[in-house]
């Protein structure tokens, strides 16, 4: 883990929100033609829709996520899923609090 990736990816209101939501996906956004809310994740265009933002904006922040690891994407025909990595965030929780 890059704690600077961490501490950079979490230091952003929206990003926290889309953190969130991911949370229970299935109270926040609607059933989905392609994949499963929960095991495949959310669609991006869902994610930047109740965001507001462009699918542009939402790819930039949705990387940043990826790459403090704490979101995994899972490409489903010409659709990117996202969904919160638990372990990972369960594992980068412990060390940023061990380094504390």
């Amino acid at each position: 883990m890059q704690a600077a990736d961490v501490i950079k990816a979490l230091a952003n209101e929206r990003r926290l929100q889309i953190l969130d939501w991911l949370k229970n996906p299935r109270a926040h956004f609607p059933p989905q033609t392609d994949g499963d809310l929960v095991e495949d994740g959310v669609c991006a265009l869902f994610i930047a829709e109740k965001l507001g933002v462009s699918p542009a904006t939402l790819s930039e922040h949705m990387r940043v996520l990826v790459r403090a690891r704490l979101l995994r994407a899972k490409r489903i025909r010409q659709w990117t899923f996202y969904r919160r990595d638990e372990e990972e965030i369960r594992a980068i929780k412990s060390e940023l609090l061990a380094n504390l």
